[in-house]
This record gives structure tokens, sequence and C-alpha cells, in this order.
């Protein structure tokens, strides 16, 4: 039987803190995951739906992105995804009736778990200029009005559409599509916050801004470093993965500041090695790094594999060996010569980097340094894992090339066990991505989609996530759309993102759940209602499918069963198609979206100033009639009526239909309707991965050379990183404990290694304010505060805290991001702890 949700927020005062644990997974986590589906859908729902979790003829578990074996398991899920599952599938249900017994200002009091746990939206509602509830409002009217909205804008760049990692391909190209015939390329997403450090590093390195591995190139892995990342928490489908490598052979070398009980020892509760007789062990060693010191590791690692191969060239030198003498054993230069640029500069920078700012880039001996060379050396073929612990600092960028370069010295790129492998958070990010969800499209893909639509995309790059936030700061953007997600919680300097919504005329969330984006809004606020994974789509006479791509670029159909919660809810296809169908369809009456509404007075050239590029030509713009217009087009020339072509109520009602013009604009997606049917996988070509091809600069792998970049911290400070808790993913709040670092009933904690509490000044359990200091490129600092956390004694190295997101996101200063990807630096914020008075 499923309970109601809580009537009260998280009761900070009754935090309970234990050991952390040395294991993860097991029973406990069986029984924790069956408790909490139980709470929100009952016993009946629950079984009728996890097993159809990751299923070929189910769907796509909402959670994370790693991608499943060919060969499913009756109970494919894990922990955390049978949360996520319960969380969508809910019985609790949020519907006109609840907005309105609760204001505006009573909604924006509660905290980010009550909120979540109140559970499905039911009905399209709207927040009036000053009114104190939301409203119910139909769908007509609703769209309606954002079509308005947006026809009223001087500028389509006054428009920013975020998206989430959790929208399909067939709604995200739709989403695209939408945008980019509006005038803008304003499109920032998730990936901006976690994972563009990754692509932007990859498509400079070895040409695609993915990774190169398989989960078969897993199992089969003679060495995986796994760096930055807590597979336990926030992958646990990774166990069984890492598991398999190691019964294979593998050996696992974690990388972190912390240590994480899911790469300690995994009890497998699908085997009864894992019941029964204790489990893996999965890491054979713990590199206990500081945080932002994973530059110098890896460039310790190359520099002693390239210390290795000289003293072997020097060996076979004095044997008397010939030729190859001149080479030494350690790298792979038949590779390197033939696959790769810039090796002699990485091999001079290498040189003369220096071991002692190495170590104390790193915190780690010189001795452990090379024993972790050592192994690269010894491997016969070596993945590199990551996640956020890598991608959010100031040099992750640097970082990553750094990866990319110990690779490539022994040839691990494009080859089985061995590559490069980000693990993806949300189960479509990498998705989206793929089909056009970016706020700078290469001019290929823009070609592509000029050709299928009939239209003329703009070329300008627009607002990524940080971008799109000081835009809102400076009163820039009159309109915000959400397609999932929840971009107020989710994004850093809380505060600034706050005060930069209010700003916005009309903010549109399209959700499943309540979440802080839906209290915290612009002028006006709209949220729409929308179908999750788990229920059945049935639309044009018969039930939908859509796709999604995983971590590892396999993509494949999802197909939910439930009985939606409300006959009002739209998926997010038919949401966008409809708006599409209003703002270019027929009835659109050919004119632009930014131009005038009815009754009023368009200036003709303030798109043409926006978008040079896009700006008619006199001619053009003499074109009044539609036929004037329809020659101009023919001769070539630019109209600011050019919008995109398509049959929008068609692809509303059969998501076939967009598939069909996803393969005809992306690559890779060939007989896309064919390779997803009957559960298969449509696994996209990888230049690296397939045949060694890279689309880089030069056609080559590139070797880079990156100063060596590491955090100082000044007296008396620390480096905060922040985290997600074990009940929780991304921005949704699951429950209050965190079992596996032994936190149990509260989030507000920060965890510090005991000699810095005592150094400090401090004891454990100390209440205290957070207060990050940043300094401006002019010199003045800046501070932000989180007030009341309780200071637990964690294992942690000397000058590093941790502290759970999103509480702390306010720490994170807007304009500080990561070089080249303008990721937030989330996992390197100045802190000093001020005692509550």
């Amino acid at each position: 039987m499923a309970t109601k949700p809580p009537t009260g927020d998280i009761d900070e005062k009754r935090v309970r803190v234990t050991p952390p644990k040395k294991v993860a997974v097991g029973v406990p986590a069986v029984l924790h995951a069956l408790e909490m589906a139980n709470e929100q859908m009952g016993v009946a729902r629950s079984v009728q739906t996890l097993l159809r979790v990751n299923q070929k003829d189910g769907f796509d578990c909402p959670g994370c992105a790693w991608p499943e074996e060919d060969k499913r398991h009756i109970a494919e899920f894990c922990e955390n995804g049978a949360k996520a599952v319960a969380e969508e599938a809910t019985l609790r249900r949020v519907g006109p009736e609840f907005f309105a017994a609760h204001s505006i200002d009573e909604l924006r009091a509660h905290d980010d778990w009550w909120l979540g746990q109140q559970g499905r939206l039911t009905h399209p509602m709207l927040l009036d200029d000053g009114a104190t509830h939301y409203r119910p409002i139909s769908w007509d009217d609703a769209l309606g009005l954002i079509a308005d909205e947006l026809r009223a804008l001087d500028d389509p760049d006054e428009a920013v559409f975020y998206t989430s990692g959790r929208t399909s391909n067939e709604a995200a190209f739709l989403y695209q599509l939408l945008v980019r015939g509006l005038g803008t390329n304003n499109l920032p997403d998730c990936s901006n916050m976690c994972h563009e450090s990754s692509g932007s590093a990859l498509t400079e390195t070895i040409g695609i801004g993915k990774g190169t591995v398989s989960i078969e190139d897993i199992h089969e892995a003679d060495l995986l470093i796994v760096a930055g990342q807590n597979p336990g928490t926030n992958h646990p489908r990774m166990l069984s993965a890492l598991e398999k490598a190691k019964r294979n052979g593998a050996t696992i070398i974690a990388v972190n500041p912390l240590p994480e009980a899911g790469l300690m020892r995994f009890e497998n509760p699908q085997t009864v090695r894992g019941v029964a007789f204790g489990g893996t062990k999965l890491a054979d060693g713990f590199v206990q790094i500081r945080l932002g010191g994973d530059q110098a590791l890896f460039q310790a690692i190359g520099k002693h594999l390239l210390e290795a191969d000289a003293a072997s060239a020097a060996a076979s030198s004095a044997a008397g060996a010939e030729g190859a003498a001149l080479q030494g054993s350690v790298l792979d230069h038949d590779f390197i010569a033939a696959h790769t640029s810039g090796f002699d500069g990485y091999r001079q920078a290498m040189a003369d980097a220096s071991w002692r700012e190495l170590v104390a880039a790193t915190g780690v001996p010189e001795k452990a340094l090379r024993r972790v060379g050592e192994a690269v050396r010894t491997s016969k073929a070596t993945i590199v894992c990551w996640a956020m612990g890598l991608t959010q600092h100031k040099h992750s960028v640097p970082t990553l090339r750094e990866i990319v370069n110990t690779l490539l010295l022994q040839g691990n790129i494009g080859r089985p066990g061995a590559g490069v492998c980000p693990v993806r958070g949300h189960s479509n990010v990498q998705g989206d991505r793929t089909v056009g969800i970016y706020e700078k499209p290469s001019a290929v893909f823009l070609d592509a989609l000029d050709a299928e639509f009939a239209f003329a995309a703009p070329r300008e790059h627009g607002f990524d996530t940080v971008g799109a936030i000081r835009a809102m700061r400076d009163g820039r953007v009159r309109f915000f759309m959400g397609m999932g997600g929840n971009f107020v919680s989710a994004t850093p300097d809380t505060a600034v993102v706050e005060a930069g919504m209010s700003h916005v005329g009309l903010t549109v969330q399209v959700s499943t759940k309540l979440n802080r984006s839906h209290v915290v809004t612009g002028r006006r606020a709209l949220l729409l209602p929308t179908l999750g994974r788990t229920d059945r789509d049935r639309r044009g006479g018969r039930e939908q499918r859509v796709t999604v791509e995983d971590s590892m670029g396999a993509v494949h159909a999802s197909r939910g069963r439930l009985a939606p919660p409300s006959e009002e809810l739209l998926s997010e296809v038919a949401i966008v198609a409809r708006l599409c169908g209003l703002l270019f369809g027929a009835g659109a009456g050919g004119a632009a979206p930014w131009s005038a509404p009815a009754g009023g007075t368009a200036d003709p050239a303030r798109h043409d100033r926006a978008y040079p590029e896009r700006t008619p030509t006199e001619e053009a713009r003499q074109a009044a009639t539609a036929e004037e217009a329809g020659a101009a087009e023919q001769a070539g020339l630019r109209h600011p009526s050019n919008v995109p072509h398509a049959d929008w109520a068609a692809l509303e009602h059969d998501y076939a239909l967009i598939r069909a013009h996803i393969q005809r604009v992306v690559p890779g997606f060939e007989d896309y309707e064919e390779r997803i049917d009957k559960g298969r996988t449509l696994h996209l070509p990888n230049g690296p991965r397939d045949a060694r091809r890279f689309a880089t600069v030069d056609g080559k792998a590139r070797f880079t050379v990156n100063a060596l970049e590491y955090p100082r911290i000044p007296r008396g400070r620390l480096l905060l990183q922040t985290l997600r808790s074990h009940d929780q993913y991304n921005t949704t709040i699951y429950g209050k404990d965190d079992r596996y670092r032994g936190i149990h009933g509260g989030r507000r904690v920060v965890l510090v290694n005991a000699k810095d509490i005592a150094a400090l000044g401090f004891a454990e359990n100390d209440i205290v304010d957070l207060v990050s200091e940043w300094t401006r490129p002019d010199g003045t600092v800046e501070e932000r505060r989180a007030e009341e956390f309780r200071i637990v004694a964690y294992r942690t190295p000397r000058g590093n805290a941790a502290a759970y997101y999103p509480e702390t996101n306010v720490l994170v200063p807007l304009d500080s991001v990561a070089d080249v990807s303008g990721t937030p630096t989330s996992k390197s914020v100045v802190i000093r702890l001020e005692r509550r008075a």
C-alpha cells in the first residue's frame, strides 16, 4: 500500500552519524529499494513496473546512462534505479486542489525533498503576475500563451530553452528544431554543467566528444582506473560490469578524495556469492588524491611511462640490439607514428616536469605515483573512467587531455578493452546532444537541418547554462522554457539564479513532478505536466515508443506501460509539436514568430541586427507578398519569415516520422526504425573506436602540452567539493540518508578531516556557516554563504571538504568556470567555516 507524502521538511537536528560502510549493495540495498518502491507505488505496482525496467520490451530507466548487456537479467535495475522509477510511477498526485491549498510563498518555503515527495503533476497550471496561487489552465490556452509570448519578443535571443538529460531523442530533436526555427541557438542543457569538459577535451584530442569503449570493453580490460567517480551511488549497475572485469583478471585502481564503499567491495544481490559469501573486492588500489590533483596524477603516469621506455631502450642498446634498440618496449611506437601528432612536444614537457611538484599537487608520495604508473606500464589494455570529480574544476579540460595523452602512449584507443570512458549521468543526456541540443552546433548539422526542413537555421552560437544565467541576471531574457530538469536547483550561484529568474516575463516548466524551479519563477509561470518513461504514450491510435542513447553510444527503444496519472497529460513530443504548429504551421500565417502580434508594430530591422547572417537583402525585404517571398526563397535570398516546414500534426501522432527526419539529418542513424525494432540496439559509429579514425584538425589523435595546474588553498581555508548523497539522483532527493558514508536523517553536513577540524578551532558536531571566497580577476573577493551545517569528521585529505548539493550550490560563483568548457567549478570551492553566533 502506497503511503501519503510527508507533511514536513527534513529535520536537520536529528542527523545521526555512524562509521562509513566498506561494502556496497547486498541485501540491505535490495530491501531499501523495495521499501521506497512500496511507499510510492504499493506492492503490486512495484512488481509490475520494476520487472520492465531496462528490458528490451520495456522502458529505459529514468536514472543513469549506464548501458545494458544484450542478455538482460530479470531484475535489470539497481537500488537507485528502483528509487527513480518509484518517484516517477508514484501513486501520489499533485493536482489543482493541491495548488489551491498551497500558496506560492508556502511552497517556496519547503525544501527540495518535500517538494519532490508530493507526487506527479496532473494538470497544466498558470501563475499569473502578482498571483498568490497557481490556477488551472487549458492546454490550448497554455500553448497559445507561450506562442503569443514568443511572437512578442523583440529578438529571438531573448528566449532561453533548457533541456534535461531525460528528454527522449524524438522530443529533443523537435525541441531544437523549434528553437532554431525561432531564430536562436539558446539551448543550454545539463551537460554544460557536467560533462562539457569531457566533450571539449575529447573533441580536440581524438575528434569525438564521447567515450570510445563499449560494455564489452569494460569486461575485457586488463586495467581500469576509476577517477573522480562514485559508481556505488551514481551508477550502481557499473559495479556488476567491474565485477565481471575482475573475474576476467582485471586490476582496478580507484582515484578519489573520499573512500567510496562501492569501489571497496561489491555484494551482488543477483548472485549467491554476493548474497552469502561476502561479494567481490573491486579496487586493488586506492589513490586518495587531493581535490584538483588529477592532472598531476596523469602527468606522473605519463612521465613514468616515458622514463620506463627510455630505460628499456637504453638496456636494449647496451645489450647490443640493433634497430629497434633505439625505441623502448613500453610505448606503442608504431601507433604513435601512424596515428598521432604532437608526441615530441609532449615528451619534452614530461621530461621537464618535476616529481616534487607532481607530489605536491596530488598529495600522493612519488613511490605511490610510480606504483600506479607501473600498473599502467604492465597493462595489456587500459580504460580510464571518470565523472564529475574530474570535470568541474577550472583546469578540467587540461586534466582530461592528460588522460588522453596517457592512453595514446600505449595505443590504448581503438582496440579491445581499452579507451576513454566518461560516465554520463542522465539516461539520455548524450542522446540529446547527438540529435542537436547544443548551443554551438556544427555547420554540418545545421546544413543538414536546413536541407531537411527548408529553412535557414541561425549560425551564431547561443547561451550555454552559465551564459543563460548571466543574461537573466542582466535582464536580457524575457522567456525561459525548461524541458524537464530543475534548473534553479541544478545551477551554480543559487541567489543569482533565483534573482535572474524573477526578471523573466514568462517561465515554462515541462515536468513530471514538483521541484524548486516551479516555485522560483518569472513574473508569470506555466507548469506543463508530461508523461514519464514509465507511462503509456498512446497517440495516433497506437502506442508510441521513444529512443534513448546510453553512455557508450548505443541507442534503443523505450516504451512505458502504466496508465498515465491523468488524462490531462501530454507527451513532450506532443507539447513541442503543437507549439511548432502554432508558430510555424499554416495557421501561423507565414509570419516570423518574432514579428509583431496582431495590432502591434514590428521593427523590421530588429531581427536583422541580431542575426546579420540571416539579414535579407533589400530585394528580399521588399518581397511583401507570399508570391514574392517564394520567389526570393527560390532565388536564394534570405527572408526573416523563413521557418522550418513539416507536418507538425503528423509528427505529434507518429514518432516514427520524427525518427525518419533524424535519420536524414544525423549520420549513423541509417535504417533507424528497423535497427531498434524488437528490442535491438543501434550502435552509433565511433571513429576512434571503430577504425582508429580521428576527426581532428590534422586527422590524427593529438598529444597536447598542458601547463600543470592545481588549487592552492589559502591558510585557514578548505577546498570544498559538492556531491550527492546515496538517497539522491542529481537534484532529486529520494530520502534523508547517505548510509554508505554513515550520514542518517539529514543533509546539511560538511565532511572535514579530523585534524583540520582541530586546527581550525572547531569540534565535531559544531554548527557552522560555510562561506565561500572567490577572487575575481580584478583582485576583489566575493563571499557567498550557506547556513547551519554540522561538522562531521571524515577520512578526506587535509585541506579538503565535502557537502551535498543543491544545498551548497549557493557557494559556487557564477563566473568561476572551467577554461574552454565553461563548466561551473563545483569541485573546487574555497571556503571558510564560520561559527554560528
